[in-house]
């Protein structure tokens, strides 16, 4: 296919290099012209707009930081998209805009579709990230082939915005793991224990995540290179309360969490990855 990449940044560049390892035709378009030579030296081509990145697409992706910049480029989009085209929004943005995109689109003759991703930059890198699909199913299924070539678990979960609701109770899973296990090695080191022990034995018991797996040996280390940034996990939290209210439910604990990761970016941890929750622990008890 041809596909019109808008987005070029830690997730969307390695997803595009895997479309065109894939052998689709990317034509991608990013604010930073670094980010366009990335994507030329992996054999992809470049745009110098919004518009020439859609011209002759099949299918348009776009992987952007929230709902405001995902507003401001969808009317571009839509203006120059041939009858037909798929748009798949991969960014994480509120559910309420993702219904707003469908809306736009569906005039148009432009079928759209949500599908965050969770499973971070190794995720994008390897291809193995999970995607949650919210629109019509025979959209889905339209884009399915090329969304197996970004993603291990890909899932249609709902009507167009399900993809985002999705996406919130993902965020908000990790990053209460997160806390905690923040919380067990500050606990494990004050008690004298090896935390990479018996984080070992842990990772290997029902308390095992992904997180654990991925994650543990940096957080013992300290090093938090982001990976998915704290600044970006403080809008997603943002996203998940508003989600509650609006369903009109109370997640006390996802709450918690929101503040402990407003905390980080506060404490000037916004650019380290949110494994950096560690921090904010330490800071507690110190």
């Amino acid at each position: 296919m041809t596909i019109g990449f808008v987005g070029l940044g830690i997730m969307g560049t390695p997803m595009a290099a895997n479309l065109l390892k894939a052998g689709h035709a990317v034509t991608g378009f990013d604010l930073s012209g670094e980010r366009i030579e990335h994507l030329l030296a992996r054999g992809g081509t470049g745009a110098r707009s919004v518009a020439e990145a859609v011209a002759d697409a099949d299918l348009v992706i776009t992987m952007l930081p929230d709902s405001p910049q995902v507003g401001e480029v969808v009317p571009e989009i839509l203006e120059h998209a041939r009858p037909g085209l798929l748009y798949l929004d991969m960014s994480t943005i509120r559910p309420q805009t993702s219904r707003w995109v469908a809306e736009q689109a569906a005039p148009r003759g432009v079928r759209a579709l949500d599908a965050p991703v969770s499973g971070g930059e190794r995720g994008a890198v390897d291809g193995t990230l999970s995607i949650m699909v919210g629109g019509a199913a025979e959209d889905f299924e339209a884009a399915r082939p090329v969304l197996g070539t970004l993603g291990t678990t890909v899932v249609h979960v709902g009507p167009p915005g399900a993809g985002q609701t999705v996406k919130a109770a993902n965020q908000l899973v990790v990053g209460g793991i997160y806390g905690l296990v923040a919380e067990a090695i500050v606990l494990l080191e004050a008690s004298g224990v090896d935390p990479g022990a018996g984080l070992d034995v842990l990772a290997g018991g029902l308390a095992g995540s992904r997180i654990l797996d991925l994650k543990r040996h940096s957080m013992i280390r300290r090093e938090f290179a982001p990976g998915f940034r704290v600044d970006l996990h403080h809008k997603d939290m943002g996203i998940a309360v508003a989600a509650a209210r609006e369903a009109g439910v109370s997640l006390p604990l996802t709450g918690q969490v929101a503040q402990l990761v407003a905390a980080a970016r506060a404490q000037g941890h916004g650019s380290l990855d949110h494994s950096a929750l560690l921090k904010v622990i330490e800071r507690l008890n110190t």
